[in-house]
């Protein structure tokens, strides 16, 4: 059986990247067709941390894409905003560009909202960038989803949001250092809140390891877990060295996209087929287990 995918966190795909303004809607539709033909139902095109006109242009690119009526309109459901309101701290950042990190602005949130045109699904927030949980509220007032992600959040910033409808943790086990205290962290912090919150995972064997997967999939209740790829412009191309927002990114044999430094991950080079096939192969997953953190767990948070 063919499983079929919801993705709502890809930057990019088949050197396409949804992330430069200078990305054509031909381009866009390139993307979106051949993720189609790689099983994608549906996807959130994600727009990180940028200038406030390098994001207006990249979700402008989007919309005219969708809205020419072709893949990209069948599969792109909505837009992914992961940041600009992520915390700046070393490690926490990660492959943001932290001159662009964004301390709470309402206005600059609702003019972002105002550029999709009602296509935003999606926010990615660090809390403790929203102190009084503003941003949060304005986005669930407009109907948006909003995630933790790119955090080092005390509890009571967490919750903070959480009671002004923040629901979501983006990509768990990442956009953090690699060395956390051990009592109390970002992770352990919002595992607090697994009753609560919903989480996403990239399902690639370096972001999250099988073991600590394993325990996920343990930890959390079974519709609380979905897989994302976070795919960059290099996902589907195979081994080399690709551009990426200015800098160069080393996809290895392995898929994994590293920083030419070797020093963290940008992003993926996998595809929801490669995270498919590594939740059967490397966990032993069948189809229904797979077909829930693949599609149906998203497709119900997001209907």
């Amino acid at each position: 059986m063919q499983n079929h995918y919801f993705d709502v966190q890809i930057n990019g795909y088949v050197g396409v990247d949804f992330n430069d303004p200078g990305t054509s809607v031909e381009q866009v539709e390139l993307a979106a067709r051949t993720m189609q033909s790689h099983g994608v139902v549906t996807a959130f095109p994600t727009v990180i941390t940028a200038s406030e006109q390098t994001m207006t242009g990249c979700v402008a690119n989007l919309l005219a894409a969708i809205q020419a009526g072709g893949a990209a309109g069948q599969v792109f459901r909505g837009i992914h905003l992961e940041g600009p309101f992520l915390s700046p701290e070393s490690g926490y950042i990660g492959a943001h560009p932290k001159q662009h990190a964004s301390p709470a602005n309402l206005d600059l949130l609702k003019r972002l909202h105002e550029a999709t045109e009602g296509f935003l699904r999606l926010v990615t927030l660090a809390p403790e960038v929203d102190q009084a949980g503003a941003l949060t509220r304005y986005c669930v007032a407009q109907g948006v989803h909003v995630a933790a992600g790119h955090t080092n959040a005390s509890l009571q910033e967490l919750e903070v949001c959480m009671e002004q409808g923040l629901d979501l943790f983006t990509h768990f086990g990442n956009g953090c250092p690699p060395l956390l205290p051990r009592h109390d962290n970002i992770l352990l912090r919002a595992l607090a809140k697994r009753s609560q919150l919903r989480f996403t995972v990239i399902a690639d064997g370096f972001h999250v390891p099988s073991l600590l997967f394993r325990h996920l999939l343990d930890w959390l209740p079974a519709d609380r877990l979905a897989v994302v790829s976070d795919a960059i412009s290099a996902a589907g191309l195979g081994p080399g060295e690709y551009p990426l927002g200015g800098r160069t990114v080393h996809v290895g044999a392995d898929k994994a996209a590293r920083d030419v430094s070797g020093d963290h991950f940008v992003g993926s080079a996998a595809t929801m087929q490669d995270a498919d096939h590594w939740l059967s192969t490397s966990l032993s997953l069948d189809d229904k287990q797979r077909q829930a953190l693949l599609y149906d767990n998203a497709a119900k948070w997001f209907a």
